[in-house]
């Protein structure tokens, strides 16, 4: 073994325990690893499917670890990282063979720790290669297995069971296990899909048409943000689901438009380009730090009709007269449960006293915005989770308090033509499993005349 192999499992068991210590996101830790640490594609590759899949898959390692632990219950955060990381290899991964899983785990046990913890780890992994894992149809209860089979915890299943059904519970959990697509959206004010298609392919890249959004392309490999084209703002990353807010608000040339909590600005600059730089997208966000990014993003892709600014949404009404956005979008801050296979960490911090807390959050916002909006404009309500008391709820008790407001059922003729299936009010709930993208809600209403 080459001493960058250590290097690739060490470097993902630091990883481990400090994303539990800090609770910090994954994604974000793992990018600065990554450039940190100057490591070859196929060891990103190595880095990314350790961290990501022992995280993904923490219940169900724990529940196979658990017979050969229970002695050692005590075991330093590290060692048990090491053995979650060391058994997602031998069991999730064919390429890596078991007894060189094992002895990289026995090698990084030495290293870290005494002669008694490399021998710890070496019985407990010997252990269970001579008697095999214990199996999961030994629970009995549904839930509670498939918790466990797809390392969700048993309140959210149960939650998600009881809003959606067994079956599209089963589904999601089980997309929230693979790796997320990377997909990108043209920016059509300075290129059209098939040339960006072109300049891209001919760096190397496999790239396919989204059959979903008319102007986003899927990557098969590589990474987009590296190139050229994005430097030059040919195109921006973004999700295909969130992509559907920008067709959700309708935004035409020269119209004044609020963005309410708009950060990084994937969402603010597809207006801005749907707008043909024309109007005012104003996007806001709480955070002087990000908006920054919002920024950079606008710059990078030329557009120069976004105006930013750091304030807290919930008081906007200081900034503005009342009825003078033609449009108005909330992408409002939510549990983020659409977006775990990104976040994977996610899963196991979140609680259902969030979930509570953030719908207080929505309706504050929904109320503080609703009077910016014109007499006959569009507000439209946006998540990246799939939770009902988030969602619909949400939307219903806005409904309910606010009169002026009515459902707005001409959405779907704005939506684009593969999603139009899926909708048939004025709202729309995207699963993981629909097309591969982030799950995500969007809810369109109208300002009564």
């Amino acid at each position: 073994m080459t001493s960058t192999k250590k290097n690739v499992r060490e470097i993902a068991l630091d990883l481990l325990t400090t994303i539990e210590k800090n609770q910090s996101y994954s994604n974000l830790l793992l990018n600065t690893t990554i450039e940190k640490n100057e490591l070859s594609s196929k060891d990103v590759g190595l880095l990314t499917e350790l961290t990501y899949g022992t995280l993904q898959r923490r219940m169900a390692l724990d529940y196979f670890l658990e017979p050969f632990v229970k002695e050692n219950k005590k075991l330093a955060d590290w060692i048990h990282h090491l053995l979650r990381v060391t058994l997602y290899q031998m069991v999730y991964l064919d390429r890596i063979p078991d007894r060189a899983a094992i002895y990289e785990a026995v090698e990084i046990a030495k290293r870290r720790g005494h002669k008694g913890i490399a021998s710890l780890v070496n019985g407990v992994l010997r252990s269970i290669q001579r008697e095999g894992l214990r199996s999961l149809n030994d629970i009995s209860d549904p839930n509670q297995r498939l918790a466990l089979e797809t390392s969700h915890p048993e309140w959210l299943i149960t939650r998600w069971v009881n809003q959606f059904g067994f079956d599209k519970t089963r589904k999601m959990c089980e997309i929230n296990l693979t790796a997320p697509m990377q997909t990108a959206r043209v920016n059509l004010t300075k290129i059209s899909r098939d040339e960006c298609i072109a300049l891209l392919e001919e760096d190397g890249f496999q790239i396919e048409k989204s059959p979903i959004i008319p102007e986003a392309i899927r990557c098969l490999k590589g990474n987009l943000a590296s190139t050229i084209a994005f430097k030059y703002g040919m195109f921006t990353i973004q999700d295909e689901s969130s992509m559907l807010a920008a067709y959700a608000l309708g935004a035409v040339q020269n119209e004044f438009v609020l963005d309410a909590c708009a950060a990084p600005g994937g969402k603010s600059t597809h207006i801005a380009e749907k707008m043909d730089n024309t109007g005012e997208v104003i996007s806001v966000d709480l955070h002087q730090h990000k908006v920054r990014l919002i920024n950079d993003n606008a710059r990078r892709l030329g557009l120069g009709n976004i105006k930013t600014s750091v304030s807290d949404s919930r008081h906007i009404q200081e900034k503005f007269k009342v009825e003078s956005f033609d449009r108005i979008l909330l992408d409002a801050p939510c549990s983020g449960l659409g977006v775990m296979r990104r976040k994977p960490d996610m899963k196991y911090t979140k609680t259902e006293k969030d979930l509570e807390r953030l719908s207080t959050i929505q309706q504050d916002l929904l109320t503080s915005v609703a009077p910016l909006l014109k007499k006959g404009g569009i507000l439209v309500y946006s998540t990246c989770t799939v939770d009902k008391e988030e969602n619909e709820h949400t939307v219903t008790k806005f409904l309910e308090n606010n009169p002026d407001f009515e459902p707005d059922l001409s959405f779907k003729h704005r939506m684009p033509e593969a999603i139009q299936p899926l909708i048939s009010g004025f709202d729309l709930q995207i699963f993981p499993q629909d097309f591969g993208s982030d799950g995500f809600y969007i809810a369109t209403l109208r300002k009564k005349v």
